[in-house]
This record gives C-alpha cells, sequence and structure tokens, in this order.
C-alpha cells in the first residue's frame, strides 16, 4: 500500500506485521526536530506507541508474525483482554459527541486501545531517555509535563457539530478532545506529573488500562 508523502497519517498492516509512517507526519506538531525531546515523545513518540499497540489490540490479535489470519490468543489471554477492554467501553460511551450524542465505545474501542496503550509507551520511553539526564524545566514545565502537553496539542481540532454528529456513528476514532483527556485521567503518571489531586477532573476514581 503506497503513501503519497504528504499523507498526514499512521498505520498498522496486520498483513505484513509492520507500522508506517507518511512523511507527511513528520512535521509539527507530530514531529518537530527543533523541538524538545519531550515534546516529540509526547507527540510522534505516542503515534508510534499507538501503531505498535494495534498489533496487540481486538483486531490485531487475528494475525501472526507472518501476517496470516490466526488468532494467536490464549482463551485466558482473550478473557483478561475483553474485561479490560470493557473498561474503556463503559468509559468511553459516557463521552458526550455533541448535543445529546454520545460516543460509541465499542466502535471506538480498537482506536482507544490504542491511544492508551501507545501513550503509555511513549512514555516508558522518556522515561529511559531521561535516566542520566538533567530533567531541566523549559517555560516552567518538567520533561513530563511538555510530554503531555506535546501529546495533547496533535489533537488540537475544531469540528462542525454536522461532521461531529455524523463522526460519533461511524468514525473508529473518539474525537481529539477525548483522545487526550480520556487518556490522560487513566494515567498515574499524568496525575503525578501536573499534582493532580483525588476527585480533580483528569482523575478518574475507575481508571482503566489494557496495556
Amino acid at each position: 500500500m503506497a503513501h503519497d508523502a504528504p499523507t498526514v497519517n499512521a498505520y498498522y498492516s496486520p498483513l505484513e506485521n509492520n507500522i508506517n509512517f507518511p512523511a507527511g507526519i513528520l512535521q509539527p506538531p507530530f514531529f518537530d526536530r527543533n523541538a524538545d525531546d519531550a515534546v516529540n515523545f509526547g507527540g510522534i513518540g505516542a503515534v508510534i506507541g499507538h501503531e505498535m499497540t494495534h498489533g496487540f489490540d481486538d483486531q490485531g490479535r487475528k494475525y501472526d508474525a507472518r501476517g496470516n489470519g490466526q488468532d494467536w490468543w490464549t482463551p485466558d489471554d482473550t478473557r483478561e483482554f475483553e474485561k479490560r477492554a470493557q473498561c474503556l467501553v463503559e468509559e468511553y460511551s459516557g463521552f458526550t459527541a455533541v448535543g445529546d450524542v454520545k460516543l460509541n465505545g465499542k466502535l471506538t474501542l480498537g482506536e482507544n486501545t490504542a491511544d492508551n496503550g501507545g501513550v503509555r509507551v511513549a512514555y516508558m520511553a522518556l522515561l529511559a531517555y531521561l535516566a542520566g539526564r538533567a530533567e531541566d524545566k523549559i517555560a516552567g514545565f518538567t520533561p513530563e509535563q511538555r510530554f503531555f502537553l506535546g501529546y495533547a496539542q496533535i489533537w488540537c481540532q475544531n469540528t462542525a457539530e454536522a461532521q461531529a454528529r455524523l463522526r460519533a456513528v461511524t468514525d473508529p476514532h473518539s474525537p481529539g478532545r477525548y483522545r487526550v483527556n480520556g487518556v490522560v485521567s487513566n494515567m498515574p503518571e499524568f496525575r503525578r506529573a501536573f499534582g493532580c489531586g483525588e476527585g480533580q477532573p483528569m482523575v478518574r476514581p475507575d481508571a482503566c488500562r489494557v496495556w
């Protein structure tokens, strides 16, 4: 499958068992060669983690290491995934897309799983990168905080109401604000980075985690 360089997208190919990043996505806000490393870990790093995680979601499980259509999970794997994934289904089904329209947590499960897992993978990569390095603040923000700010920036968007209603019932991706708020509210790492306390908006008492 070929993509033109300007394509601002990335994808996981289960048939080829690889992840792909056209040149179009390797530019701000996803990647900026002049930006702070922590910001790039939160941007393109989270995108890379997202695509990696697709290999282990409700669809990726159906293809083996050679790209053949074969479910390689054990029954225990399946039960544990479905139990943890149900938490995400319920969480995202509670979000309002627009007006009286809620998100469909089942429709968006694969992408939500990849968002949540991908940001955690990228954050772990950042911590490994920072080990032994001075953690200087930039504009008053720590590297950990800049990571999450970088992640939030990649999903800034404006959507017309009619489009938001349509996408709520057809798009397997959640709206940008929930790709951010849904993920960070599940992460104790975000809570620690910004000193959030119990009961604050970005602290879920029933936080979900699949990976």
